[in-house]
């Protein structure tokens, strides 16, 4: 039995992108709840130190959070508008 793919965003059903994008509002406050605690970290470590190796790492953990969100809201926005789908509130 090979193991299931991945489906890719256009290949979904119009029912599965409606529930993605509802997903995808939590996901988000998840995103910005870390990323705020990354940003406190260096915030806490540059006030208490200075600015180190250490304190780049939670820096480049929340520039990668903010790229992928942002990458994949646009590509999801892109769909829903190219399909005629409101995205829920």
């Amino acid at each position: 039995m090979a193991p299931m793919k991945q489906k890719g965003l256009s290949e979904l059903t119009d029912k599965e992108l409606l529930q993605l994008a509802k997903k995808s509002k939590s996901t988000n406050i998840t995103n910005a709840v870390l990323i705020g605690f990354l940003i406190g970290i260096v915030f806490y470590s540059v006030m208490k130190n200075s600015l180190g190796f250490l304190t780049l790492i939670p820096l480049f953990f929340a520039y990668v959070l903010i790229n992928k969100s942002k990458h994949n809201n646009k590509e999801l926005v892109a769909l829903l508008k190219e399909r005629n789908l409101n995205k829920p509130s």
